[in-house]
């Protein structure tokens, strides 16, 4: 097992980083992910698109940080889009909404008739852990 640990203080409840493990059979699907992700990124650049938007303190810190692979986000959108402040094209992250959309889909692809959401799996998750032993305080 791997702690997998995410920044989240830009957005996060709580504007917590957040920890939890992850099996080691499932690291290289995400570190697959994250190549075609910085891919993307590169290609992006390429073309002249601006990076990602960053709150106006860090932008003035850190003028070329919205162009570095840290600060792009882990599940971009299909699509830039026009920022009407600064008149650049960006890429911003999925909306919650389209993953809660899929994720009603697959549960209903999956004749599961028991009602179920991102918010059920997180807790199945936590419960399973709890079951095999794992402290109550960690992050599921």
């Amino acid at each position: 097992m791997l702690i997998l640990s995410i920044a989240n203080w830009l957005c996060a409840k709580g504007r917590k980083d957040r920890s939890t493990i992850i099996a080691n059979s499932l690291v290289e699907p995400p570190r697959l992910h994250l190549d075609r992700i910085h891919e993307q990124h590169r290609l992006a650049l390429s073309q002249n698109y601006a990076g990602v938007e960053l709150p106006e303190s860090l932008q003035r810190k850190y003028p070329r940080a919205h162009l570095d692979r840290g600060w792009q986000y882990v599940f971009p959108a299909a699509k830039p889009w026009h920022d009407p402040r600064s008149g650049a094209w960006r890429r911003h992250h999925v909306l919650e909404d389209g993953v809660q959309r899929r994720v009603k889909e697959a549960i209903r692809q999956a004749n599961i008739d028991r009602p179920a959401s991102c918010h059920t799996l997180r807790h199945c998750f936590a419960t399973h852990l709890l079951e095999d032993g794992a402290e109550s305080g960690c992050d599921a």
